[in-house]
């Protein structure tokens, strides 16, 4: 069964009168008029079933029923004052879109570094993550490459080369010691930006007949695969040092791409400097300067 509890009006306009003693004091708390106060008082009254104040003339007294009533729903008021501001005045989530190869392997890892991360919420979108912040929820999007927005404020935040990655297993079963090895193995391409052809080129085999293999729409897809020993991929070396260090994944090769932008970081102009998305967007800068992977810092590949 439901509270039947009285009404919420008239629990203030009771509260606030014997507080002051006034109805007139009460009537100006509460914005009403000293009749709209009196009223509320006797339908108080009339639910309780009870008589709170007694009344001679213009003068109240509170009636020992009254008095005690009212002493518990100041402290049960006060109470509920002060959750109230407790809830507004909390830290709202600080929303972050990103892509799933940055969010898993990058940014992930990372966060019980970041001094709010209980208050990230972060998605991850399948392909490049939308910018229309008038709908895609989010206050912060790591996106693909640093291409600028009109609107919105990109910073630059990290560059990368690529290298081939496969799984310990697969290398050592399949014996794979030079890069036309890879010829004969799965590999997988990406949607956006593969540059298999490129790194064959570095490797001096310009012009190759790839293999057929796969292709996906994100970097994570085609790394994931190659950690259930599927085939070889061409990662970004910022993205997946920390697999490698793990063991799961193996660099192949000193052969890379040239170095590129990969991500940026994206936020309204309106409200980029926004005490914390300023504080999360120095805080990612902060971790890419040091691994050195922001694009300033990295150095240029030896020509």
């Amino acid at each position: 069964m439901g509270r039947k509890l009285p009404p919420f009006a008239a629990v203030r306009a009771f509260e606030a009168t014997a507080r002051h003693m006034s109805v007139k004091a009460a009537a100006e708390e509460l914005c009403l008029t000293p009749s709209a106060i009196s009223h509320q008082i006797k339908a108080l009254e009339g639910f309780l079933d009870t008589q709170l104040f007694e009344r001679a003339g213009n003068r109240l007294a509170l009636t020992l029923t009254g008095e005690t009533y009212a002493g518990k729903l100041t402290n049960l008021l006060d109470t509920f004052l002060e959750e109230t501001d407790a809830v507004r005045e909390a830290p709202r989530p600080l929303r972050v879109l990103s892509t799933p190869g940055f969010a898993a392997r990058w940014l992930v890892p990372r966060l019980p570094r970041l001094s709010f991360a209980r208050d990230i919420r972060l998605r991850v979108s399948n392909g490049a993550p939308s910018l229309d912040f008038a709908t895609n929820d989010a206050d912060v999007v790591i996106q693909w490459s640093d291409r600028p927005t009109p609107g919105l404020r990109v910073e630059p935040l990290m560059a990368s080369a690529r290298y081939p990655v496969i799984s310990p297993t697969l290398c050592e079963r399949e014996n794979v010691r030079h890069p036309e090895d890879l010829l004969r193995l799965t590999l997988f391409y990406d949607e956006t930006d593969d540059a298999w052809p490129e790194w064959f080129a570095e490797a001096g085999l310009a012009g190759v007949e790839l293999p057929p293999g796969p292709t996906y729409p994100n970097c994570e897809l085609s790394t994931t695969m190659v950690e259930q020993h599927q085939g070889v991929s061409l990662a970004y070396d910022a993205v997946v040092r920390g697999t490698i260090t793990s063991g799961r994944l193996k660099r192949l090769f000193d052969v890379t791409t040239l170095p590129m932008s990969i991500y940026a970081i994206a936020t309204p102009e309106a409200r980029a400097d926004d005490e914390r998305i300023a504080a999360f967007r120095y805080w990612l800068r902060a971790e890419a300067e040091a691994e050195g992977v922001v694009p300033e810092l990295l150095p240029e590949a030896a020509e």
